[in-house]
C-alpha cells in the first residue's frame, strides 16, 4: 500500500501539468490561426460597397429623357463586413459578405442648422462644362465580348449580390474536360428522381436494389472525380449500367406529378448548392482584397523596426519651412500602404518638369508612421521633399475638437440605378470612389498653404500635373473628374432634407485639385460636421457609408469639372476588365478605384505594368520578405 501512494500523488500532479500547458497553448494557437495561410487581416484598406437602388428612371446624361419622378422608398444599403475567416472544418455557409438594412430616407434634426449651399458661377472657360462632363472610363472604346442579353442580366444580378467578383470570375472562368462527368451528373439527377417512385411499386424489388446501387456507385465517383481525367477506367461499363437500370424505370407505371416533383426539389437542392459555393467563392475574394499579403505585412513591420534602430533618421531632412511655403506645388497622399505611396509619389516625380518644386505630403496612421519615416528617408525621389505625417496623433494633439480621429482612406462604392418604370431594361451599375470622413480635415492639418493636389494611393502618374495649378477655378473648391452616370436625383432617398440641385452631378476621388483658400471661406469642414451630427452613427460601418452622402452634399456646386482629354484621370482599372490600352496609355492618371489592386494577387494582370513600372525594386528588405507584386 506504500508503494502506490506515490503513483496516486503523481496522477492529479500530472492533470495539473495538463491544465497548465493547455491554457497557454491554446490562446497561442488561436492567435496564429485568426489569418489564413499568406495574408494578415489588417485595416490597411478595408473597403465597402454600398447599394442604392429602386431609384429614379436613369436620365440620359445628355439632359434630356427619363420618366416622372417618383416617391422616395426604402433604401437598401448592402455594407461589406470586415474580413472574417472560414475554418477548414467548417462545412456550414461563411460569414455573409453583406448585411442588409431596409431602412427611410435619413432623418434631419432642426439642430444644429446646416449652412446654406454656395451658389457659385463657374468661370466662362468651363460654364456648362457640367452638363457635358462623364467619367472618362465610360467615355473610351472597351473590349466589348459577345455577351447574350440573358447573360448580360445575369451579369447585373451576379454584381448586385457579390460585387465585381462576378467581373473577376467571368475573367478567370476555368474551362474543364468534364463531360463525362457532367453525363455522370444527369444520369444521377433522373435516377434519383424515379427512385421514390420505383421504390413504391409492387413486384419491383429488384429493379428498386438495381437503381439504388447504382446511384450508390455513382455518387462514389463523383465524389472523388471533378474533370475526366479523375475517373476511373471502368466508368464506361457504370453509364451503360446506369443506363439500362433508367430505360427499366421509364418503361414502369409510375405517378408523373411524383417524379415531377422529385425532380424540382433536386434541382432547387442544386440551385442552392450553386449559390452557397458561389458565396463561398465571393467571400475568399473579398477576403482576398481587404487583407494585406504576408509580404507586405512583414515588408512594413521591418521597416518600422529598422527606423528605431536608427536614430539618426528620427530628426528631418527638410526644415519646416518648406513643408508650409505656399509658392510650391503641395501634393496630399493618405496611405497605409508604404509601396503604394512610394509609386503615387514615384510617378508624379519622374513625369514632373520641376521635381523639386514639388512637396509631398503622407497622411498615415500611427501604425504605419514609422516605417514610412524609414522608407522616404532612405529613398531619394529627384529631390522632392517628403513629409510624413502621423494623421491620428495629429488629430489628438492638435485637433481634439474632432471626434472622429481614426484614418480613413477613400470610401468606394457600388450603386444599382434601375429604372422603376422598367426595372429590366434600364438597370446598370456604377462604381464610384468618394472622399473619406478623414479628407475634410485637410484644410486645418495644412494651415499655411492656400492650394493642394489630393491623390489617392491607388493612383498612378503618366503626365506632368503642372496644369492642375494653373486652372482658374474660380469660387470652386474642388477640382474633380465628375461622373454624371450618378445624379443627385438618383440617390435623393440617401440625402435627406437638405436641399441639392437634383441633376448635379456625382464625381470621383483620385486626383483632386483643392482650393484650401475657398474651403475655408465656403466653411466646408464645419458644414460638413453639422451635416455629420444628423447622421446615426450605429458603428463604424454606418459611419463609412455616411461618407456617400457628406461627399456629395458638402461639395455641391462647388466642383470644377476638370477636363476630359489626354490630361485627365482614367478610373476602373480596379474592376474593369475592358479599357482600352490606348487609351490608359495616353491618360494623364490611372486610378486602380475597385478591389483589385495592383499590388493584390487579385490585381488585373494587363494592368499591373502601369504600376510595376514606377515600384522601387531593389531594397534588401523586399527581397528579404519576398516582396514581388
Amino acid at each position: 500500500m506504500k508503494a502506490t501512494l506515490p503513483q496516486r500523488r503523481r496522477g492529479p500532479r500530472l492533470v495539473l501539468l495538463a491544465l497548465v500547458l493547455c491554457s497557454l497553448l491554446v490562446p497561442l494557437a488561436f492567435i496564429f490561426d485568426r489569418a489564413p495561410t499568406g495574408y494578415v487581416t489588417t485595416d490597411e484598406r478595408r473597403r465597402q460597397e454600398v447599394v442604392f437602388h429602386s431609384f429614379d428612371p436613369v436620365e440620359p446624361i445628355g439632359g434630356g429623357g427619363g420618366g416622372g419622378a417618383v416617391d422616395p422608398v426604402p433604401v437598401k444599403v448592402a455594407v461589406q463586413d470586415p474580413p472574417r475567416k472560414i475554418s477548414n472544418g467548417s462545412s456550414g455557409v461563411p460569414p455573409p459578405q453583406h448585411m442588409q438594412i431596409d431602412r427611410p430616407p435619413l432623418a434631419v434634426s432642426v439642430k444644429p442648422k446646416v449652412l446654406p449651399v454656395p451658389r457659385t458661377e463657374p468661370p466662362k472657360a468651363v460654364k456648362g462644362s457640367t452638363e457635358r462632363t462623364i467619367e472618362v472610363s465610360k467615355d473610351i472604346k472597351r473590349q466589348k465580348k459577345d455577351l447574350k442579353p440573358d447573360e448580360v442580366e445575369n451579369l447585373k444580378a451576379c454584381q448586385l449580390e457579390f460585387g465585381s467578383y462576378c467581373l473577376w470570375s467571368t475573367e478567370h472562368k476555368v474551362i474543364m474536360k468534364d463531360s463525362v462527368v457532367k453525363r455522370l451528373k444527369d444520369q444521377l439527377f433522373v435516377a434519383r428522381s424515379y427512385y421514390p417512385s420505383i421504390a413504391k411499386l409492387q413486384g419491383q424489388e429488384a429493379l428498386t436494389q438495381e437503381m439504388k446501387q447504382n446511384i450508390q456507385d455513382h455518387e462514389r465517383v463523383l465524389s472523388a472525380s471533378a474533370v475526366d481525367a479523375d475517373l476511373p477506367s471502368f466508368i464506361n461499363k457504370k453509364i451503360e449500367q446506369m443506363e439500362h437500370t433508367i430505360a427499366k424505370a421509364k418503361s414502369c407505371t409510375v405517378e408523373c406529378h411524383n417524379v415531377v416533383r422529385k425532380l424540382r426539389q433536386i434541382l432547387d437542392m442544386t440551385d442552392d448548392e450553386a449559390h452557397f459555393h458561389m458565396k463561398q467563392s465571393a467571400f475568399l475574394y473579398n477576403l482576398g482584397s481587404q487583407t494585406l499579403p504576408k509580404t507586405h505585412h512583414c515588408f512594413s513591420m521591418r521597416l518600422t523596426l529598422e527606423y528605431f534602430k536608427s536614430p539618426s533618421l528620427d530628426s528631418d531632412v527638410y526644415p519646416a519651412r518648406k513643408f508650409n511655403t505656399p509658392n510650391h506645388r503641395h501634393y496630399v497622399i493618405l496611405s497605409k500602404n508604404v509601396l503604394a505611396a512610394s509609386v503615387v509619389i514615384n510617378s508624379t516625380v519622374i513625369n514632373s518638369k520641376e521635381p523639386a518644386n514639388n512637396v509631398f505630403h503622407i497622411l498615415t496612421d500611427a501604425q504605419n508612421f514609422y516605417g514610412m519615416k524609414y522608407w522616404f528617408a532612405r529613398n531619394s525621389y529627384k529631390k522632392a521633399p517628403i513629409h510624413v505625417v502621423n494623421y491620428e496623433e495629429m488629430i489628438l494633439e492638435k485637433l481634439p475638437k474632432f471626434s472622429t480621429r481614426e484614418l480613413y482612406l477613400s470610401e468606394e462604392f457600388r450603386v444599382l440605378i434601375r429604372s422603376t418604370e422598367r426595372p429590366t431594361e434600364q438597370t446598370r451599375i456604377e462604381y464610384l470612389s468618394l472622399f473619406s470622413h478623414s479628407h475634410f480635415f485637410i484644410p486645418e492639418i495644412f494651415k499655411d498653404l492656400k492650394k493642394v493636389v489630393v491623390l489617392d494611393d491607388d493612383v498612378v502618374v503618366q503626365r506632368d500635373l503642372s496644369f492642375l495649378w494653373k486652372l482658374d477655378m474660380g469660387d470652386k473648391v474642388n477640382g474633380a473628374v465628375e461622373f454624371c452616370g450618378v445624379r443627385l436625383g438618383q440617390v435623393r432617398n440617401l440625402l435627406g432634407k437638405t436641399k441639392y440641385d437634383p441633376k448635379s452631378c456625382a464625381w470621383m476621388s483620385g486626383v483632386n485639385v483643392i482650393n484650401l483658400d475657398k474651403w475655408r471661406k465656403h466653411k466646408i469642414t464645419e458644414n460638413y460636421l453639422l451635416l455629420l451630427k444628423q447622421v446615426k452613427k450605429k458603428d463604424e460601418v454606418s459611419l463609412r457609408e455616411a461618407a456617400f452622402s457628406l461627399s456629395l452634399l458638402s461639395f455641391q456646386n462647388l466642383i470644377y469639372p476638370l477636363p476630359l482629354d489626354g490630361r485627365s484621370t482614367l478610373s476602373g482599372l480596379g474592376y474593369d476588365y475592358g479599357i482600352d490600352p490606348e487609351v490608359a496609355q495616353s491618360s494623364a492618371a490611372l486610378h486602380y478605384n475597385g478591389n483589385m489592386k495592383p499590388w493584390l494577387e487579385l490585381g488585373i494582370l494587363d494592368y499591373k505594368k502601369y504600376w510595376r513600372r514606377f515600384l522601387t525594386r531593389e531594397d534588401r528588405f523586399m527581397d528579404e520578405c519576398n516582396v514581388n507584386p
